[in-house]
């Protein structure tokens, strides 16, 4: 059941970060892999500087959409170097 939870977060983070950052969705797919990975930026960075969300679907969701973000941002910057 563990892992049906953190599909669901990872696509919701995933969603939600694409929406903030690109304006538009990636698909389900993308969306839980981006969320899954945002997850543990979100809480590497947040982490770090001593910010904590709150435990639960909430303060995991908006953790992982924080890490969405700066993910997207990374990626976005490797994929216009390229060019």
């Amino acid at each position: 059941m563990e892992i049906i939870g953190i599909l669901i977060i990872g696509a919701i983070a995933g969603w939600l970060g694409s929406i903030i950052y690109k304006g538009s969705g990636l698909g389900l797919l993308w969306n839980i892999v981006v969320g899954i990975i945002g997850g543990f930026i979100g809480s590497w960075l947040l982490g770090l500087i001593g910010i904590h969300l709150g435990a639960g679907w909430i303060g995991s969701i908006l953790t992982g959409a924080i890490g969405a973000i700066v993910f997207l941002f990374i990626i976005n910057l490797i994929l216009k170097n390229r060019k």
